[in-house]
């Protein structure tokens, strides 16, 4: 594996945390670094990918001619959490 090096400049408090993590983990702060930055990568070239494979064919215009088809109506008020609608109101 071929390795590039990179000066890295990190908030104090963020490295820090880095450091505690990576003494708790057993590794170099270098190693859990690049770690940190792999897991990354692959969390958002996932996403990338899931998003294009759901999206298909779906375009811009597709899009526009399904939202056209919507009601025109307002949306009904939903229940939040502690028993009031979206607008405030007390729900019986």
């Amino acid at each position: 594996m071929s390795k590039a090096t990179y000066p890295l400049k990190l908030p104090v408090s963020i490295k820090k945390a880095a450091q505690r993590l990576a003494k708790e983990d057993g590794v170099s702060l270098n190693q859990w670094i690049a770690v940190a930055v792999a897991e990354k990568v692959g969390v958002v070239e996932t996403a990338a990918d899931f998003f294009k494979k759901r999206s298909g064919k779906a375009t811009g215009a597709g899009l526009m001619k399904f939202l056209r088809g919507a009601p025109k109506a307002a949306p009904e008020a939903q229940v939040e959490m502690g028993g009031t609608t979206s607008s405030g109101s007390r729900r019986a």
